[in-house]
């Protein structure tokens, strides 16, 4: 989904559970910088996500280094432009088959 509100974004992180999904892909825009709530949605909701961004905060300026969300986060791809999507969720797969696997044993 998507939205430039971040409520609703709290919203759909909260029941992504409940709709069947097994992760999370999270570009939170500039809330990335300021949100406590979708933190909290990210560990209230259990779910492995990753934080994705198309440019790399860490080359821009000051007050976009410091992510609120990443905490919550298993992992972060950044910088790769529109690939850092496939690149995320290559990685989120990978790590859910080897949950499953682990899980078997």
């Amino acid at each position: 989904m998507q939205s430039n509100c971040e409520g609703e974004l709290v919203t759909a992180i909260s029941h992504a559970g409940d709709r069947g999904f097994h992760g999370i892909l999270l570009n939170a825009g500039a809330y990335t910088h300021t949100s406590i709530a979708l933190y909290d949605a990210i560990r209230a909701s259990a779910l492995p996500t990753v934080e994705v961004h198309i440019s790399n905060p860490d080359g821009r300026e000051p007050f976009r280094r410091r992510s609120r969300i990443a905490p919550a986060c298993m992992a972060r791809v950044a910088g790769f432009g529109p690939s850092s999507y496939v690149l995320a969720l290559l990685g989120l797969l990978g790590h859910l088959e080897k949950q499953r696997l682990d899980e078997r044993d």
